[in-house]
């Protein structure tokens, strides 16, 4: 049995939807993975075969003004989650973000390359990429720019400023990979078949700015807003972003066979099931 801790969330509902009988989903209040007794209590009642954290602390900004809590979610529970999958012998996957990047490398970051977080957020999801380590048996996947029908999104906030605004000013400096949670759940289950290790990369291929993000989701919307460009600067938001912060995801793909489709595919896609799902 595969545990998703962190099931209500948009990356935990996707990947319990694809695991189908062989999944099984856990959340607060029923879990809390920042006390160690609760996940003893869970995970040794349940005994999954494998544990995967979708669970997180993901307010970038509020994590600025909120570091302790970050720290306790997105580290300590993770050293907890790793201490009792150590102990009944299952294997723990850990989401991480490209957020312990600082961006500066200006090409797209393999998995041994060195973290240097420039936020809170990424401080504390750095950390729960080491805490993760007190089970050898262990897998880290990095991702970016997530969205997916079953929680707030970027995708979901343009949709919705675009119904209310004919311009919109969007960031144009920060490069990634915008990421469907569909596609990010199929990695985790493709690496979990092949009892894979270690730190991998997640992502839609090919690139682009928010900006460009935005656009795309209006013309594929058809919705006609337009879109111009600002700075990270102008935009002033507590923590800082890495400006370009393109995942490699080479090493998934050698190791599974699996690739993750176009951002652009993924997203028309994500649209044409939301409005059936409407």
């Amino acid at each position: 049995m595969i545990l998703v801790v962190g099931a209500k969330g948009m990356l935990g509902q996707d990947l319990l939807a694809l695991l189908g009988e062989r999944g099984r989903g856990i959340d607060l209040p029923d879990i809390d993975i920042t006390d160690l007794l609760s996940v003893q209590r869970i995970l040794t009642a349940l005994k999954p075969k494998v544990v995967v954290n979708c669970s997180a602390y993901t307010d970038v900004d509020g994590c600025e003004s909120n570091r302790e809590t970050a720290m306790q979610v997105n580290g300590e529970g993770v050293a907890f989650l790793a201490l009792i999958t150590r102990e009944i012998g299952a294997k723990l996957v850990q989401i991480s973000t490209d957020y312990v990047f600082d961006g500066a490398k200006g090409t797209p970051y393999l998995e041994d390359d060195l973290p240097r977080p420039l936020s809170v957020y990424g401080e504390s999801k750095l950390a729960g990429e080491l805490n993760v380590d007190v089970n050898p048996d262990n897998l880290v996947l990095r991702t970016q720019w997530l969205y997916g029908l079953h929680g707030k999104n970027f995708v979901e906030t343009m949709l919705r400023l675009g119904r209310e605004k004919d311009e919109l000013s969007v960031v144009d400096d920060q490069i990634g990979s915008p990421t469907w949670t569909v596609d990010l759940a199929q990695a985790i289950i493709a690496l979990i078949d092949r009892d894979c290790r270690g730190v991998y990369h997640c992502a839609n291929s090919g690139t682009t700015s928010w900006n460009g993000f935005a656009r795309a989701i209006f013309e594929e919307s058809g919705m006609a807003v337009k879109v111009t460009a600002m700075t990270t600067e102008q935009l002033g938001r507590p923590a800082r972003r890495p400006l370009y912060s393109t995942l490699d995801c080479g090493k998934l793909a050698a190791d599974t066979g699996y690739a993750p489709q176009p951002w652009r595919e993924a997203l028309r896609k994500y649209l044409t099931l939301r409005d059936k799902e409407q």
